[in-house]
């Protein structure tokens, strides 16, 4: 197994059990390095799950339907 930076992200490099290369993003996993935003927060939210709901209400009572054009 290996941790390596590849396409803008750090993946885990592994082999199936056929030999096969394979991998998945470390973000999966502890692996890769912490990320920076995760150590910020600390495990606090920016927001209350209630308030997430009523702002989500809010915008949706604001959407109109535009009828297609046909």
């Amino acid at each position: 197994m290996d941790c390596t930076r590849r396409w803008g992200q750090w993946r885990v490099f592994y082999r199936t059990e056929d030999g096969q290369p394979a991998y998945f993003p470390a973000a999966w996993t502890d692996a890769g390095p912490p990320d920076p935003f995760v150590e910020q927060a600390q495990g606090r939210a920016t927001a209350r799950w209630e308030d997430v709901l009523r702002l989500a209400g809010k915008v949706t009572q604001g959407v109109k339907e535009n009828p297609p054009h046909v």
